[in-house]
């Protein structure tokens, strides 16, 4: 397999992703692009290719709200974060994230009812009580030494909980586990990367065909029959939206999980304020989801045509990335940004799951367990502290979904 030459670099524009100074906060040069350019050139690191960078909270949602761009990955200006051999990248079919309406659509149809706030109302004390068992399990083990709350409760609920929505054999999950991390990971190999795709899409296709012959009360069986009554996708598009639930429906939750944990323990006066008034937990979510705004990569696009934004031209087959942490740290609408407040009126304004018609389907599965899982966390373990300095904390600046690797914790 050959690589594909890598274009020039343009002198002085900024590279792409950027590195955060501090762990609650975007990268410093954001602000400035916002306040002085903010449909700004940048050339990504992984590759020298230029991409536009959107970072004002109008323009992100103009942008993804325009029927001009396209989320296809296959496309020569498509801003990418990883290494990705053009051959390779030909033979690779779309996944529901990065196809367009009409096929969007369809397969946005079939798995929304999954997730909607009725079925998470349902959901909601299952996810209980594996968070009861997983604290449990921490509790069982004492205090004598510390317990790294990511292996303990961040990575192991939200994997049980996608497991048992899927149909998923949880005792599976330290392989699918590792594919994901491979599979998100800025730094490992090319050929690495393109074996942990080719290992879980193997993996969930035994599972899709498995379950049309034995079908099961989960939801790659309800795919599979409300595909054989309403004939719409294939069977290999099943096996890639199962892959894709499987994948983020774990991953991303698992590293808010570490992170709000974080957050709380390190501003002791946000967590007394949603201990004085649980209510207010819902709201500190979604403060805590517009902070860390884990990742900047999920809503890139090209431009089908040429566009007027911000007072510049993208111009047909150019890569953009809107950026979630720069639009969710935008002082016009959330005034002193980089202040954690679980009170913020407007925390909702929030564009961590995206924006239009690619706005995470499963926010309502996150938005429940991060509820569940703080809110239980703090109430049974009240004396909860961290074992280990913040600034000691190994942080996932390597990888497409910004996380934590342990927080070692004690009580």
């Amino acid at each position: 397999m050959t690589a594909p030459a890598e274009p020039a670099r343009e002198a002085g524009l900024p590279e792409f992703p950027m590195r955060r100074a501090c762990p609650f906060s975007p990268p410093s040069a954001y602000a400035e692009l916002r306040e002085n350019e903010p449909v700004s050139r940048a050339q990504l690191k992984v590759n020298g290719k230029p991409a536009w960078l959107v970072t004002r909270h109008d323009l992100y949602k103009k942008l993804l709200g325009d029927a001009r761009v396209t989320a296809n990955l296959k496309l020569p200006g498509y801003p990418l974060q990883v290494p990705v051999d053009e051959e390779t990248l030909r033979s690779v079919p779309l996944t529901f994230l990065s196809m367009d309406p009409p096929d969007h659509t369809v397969q946005r149809r079939m798995l929304t009812p999954e997730f909607s706030v009725r079925r998470m109302r349902e959901l909601r004390a299952r996810v209980q009580r594996i968070v009861d068992e997983h604290i449990d399990q921490m509790l069982a083990k004492g205090n004598s030494a510390p317990v790294d709350l990511v292996s303990s409760l961040a990575l192991p609920v939200p994997s049980l909980v996608i497991c048992e929505l899927l149909g998923v054999p949880y005792e599976d999950h330290g392989r699918f586990e590792e594919w994901a991390w491979a599979i998100m990971s800025h730094e490992i190999s090319e050929e690495e990367r393109g074996r942990a795709h080719y290992e879980l899409d193997r993996y969930v296709d035994g599972l899709v065909t498995a379950k049309e012959s034995e079908p099961g009360d989960d939801m790659i069986s309800r795919l599979i029959a409300f595909n054989r009554e309403t004939p719409a996708v294939e069977h290999s598009d099943i096996v890639s939206m199962s892959k894709l639930m499987l994948v983020t429906g774990h991953e991303t939750t698992a590293n808010m999980i570490a992170l709000g944990t974080l957050a709380l323990l390190e501003h002791p006066e946000q967590l007394a304020a949603v201990r004085d008034e649980p209510e207010l937990m819902r709201n500190a979510v979604e403060e805590l989801l517009r902070v860390f705004s884990i990742s900047d990569a999920g809503t890139a696009r090209v431009a089908k045509e040429d566009i007027e934004l911000g007072g510049v031209t993208i111009r047909a087959g150019e890569g953009i990335l809107p950026l979630n942490n720069a639009a969710n740290h935008d002082e016009s609408v959330f005034p002193e940004a980089d202040r954690i407040d679980v009170r913020r009126e407007a925390a909702r304004s929030h564009v961590a799951f995206g924006y239009g018609v690619h706005q995470c389907v499963g926010q309502n599965l996150a938005r429940m367990e991060l509820d569940v899982v703080y809110s239980t966390l703090f109430e049974r373990i009240p004396t909860l502290r961290l074992a280990a300095p913040a600034e000691e904390l190994r942080f996932k600046d390597d990888a497409i979904v910004y996380g934590l690797y342990e927080l070692p914790v004690t009580w």
